[in-house]
């Protein structure tokens, strides 16, 4: 069977000479699927490549809107957390001023005796008025210890000392939270040291607070020293003072730990001022590590 082909026909543009070639069929069809499949190839990547482009321009947009996400969420925290400060000063000053009002109703009392009701009081009144009265105490012993420091022109009521030898791991203001990753405001410093390492109050006070309590904190102690200024201690393994106990700069109040929130063991060290959480740093600066010393000026 004789094959079918194409002819071409050349011409010498010179010479004048004609060629003619044959190009069969099967050649041809050949060609024009090879570049029918190269067109198709060619299409495929075209739009693989933009499909890749869109999703990259994609993944950009979402990943800058993650970022001003984040960025506000850091910003809102922070807001937060500077209420929350104003809230719990706002609270103290009430409290005060709810305890000294009560004081005043309690010396008052009624103008009539027949508004007494029983003479005897239940379990329940009873346990209402301890309450009060420890309530009371302490105010008392904060305030008779805020006129004593006034009366002695304020010696060592500032904190001028170092709580622990140890090492200053995490500073005051924004940082990463070492649980969530995100931002949070740090209202104190952080100082490294072993389990056990002792605590040592960092300026004359009273305590008003010494116990394990929700949240972050742990086994937290609270010293008033005085005129608004307090200094807190937390994360402690064990507790050695109690509420309503005198303390001179440089006396033991606990033991380095890791209760609470953390991660490792250190001392979370807070300086607040009339309930606003301060700098401690500024107060470190000029500080000394604790060393035995006569004391100098007694307690009345």
């Amino acid at each position: 069977m004789k094959q079918e082909y194409f002819v071409v026909v050349l011409a010498h543009s010179l010479r004048g000479r004609l060629r003619r070639v044959h190009i069969p069929h099967t050649a041809v069809y050949a060609v024009l699927g090879l570049a029918l499949l190269g067109c198709f190839s060619a299409f495929g990547f075209v739009a693989s490549y933009a499909r890749m482009a869109f999703k990259v321009a994609n993944y950009n947009a979402l990943k800058n809107e993650a970022d001003a996400l984040r960025a506000r969420y850091q910003n809102l925290q922070k807001v937060v957390s500077e209420t929350n400060t104003q809230m719990a000063s706002l609270q103290l000053y009430a409290k005060e001023v709810s305890v000294a009002y009560g004081i005043k109703q309690k010396l008052e009392g009624p103008s009539d005796i027949t508004t007494e009701g029983k003479l005897v009081p239940t379990f329940a009144e009873s346990l209402k008025e301890y309450n009060y009265l420890q309530s009371a105490d302490k105010l008392s012993l904060s305030n008779r210890r805020s006129r004593h420091f006034s009366e002695i022109g304020g010696v060592k009521i500032l904190p001028s000392l170092w709580p622990v030898e140890g090492r200053l791991m995490s500073g005051f203001a924004q940082r990463t939270d070492p649980f969530s990753g995100e931002g949070a405001f740090h209202k104190g410093v952080d100082i490294t040291a072993p389990t056990g390492t002792s605590v040592r109050t960092t300026a004359d006070g009273v305590v008003i607070q010494a116990e394990m309590v929700a949240g972050g904190y742990g086994r937290l102690v609270i010293v008033d020293h005085g005129n608004g200024v307090h200094t807190y201690y937390a994360h402690l393994s064990k507790i050695l003072v109690h509420a309503g106990q005198e303390l001179r700069r440089g006396d033991l109040v606990g033991q380095v730990g890791s209760t609470g929130r953390t991660t490792a063991p250190h001392l979370h060290y807070e300086v607040r001022v009339g309930g606003t959480p301060m700098n401690p740093s500024r107060y470190l600066a000029n500080s000394t590590i604790f060393r035995q010393a006569p004391k100098d000026i007694p307690f009345q």
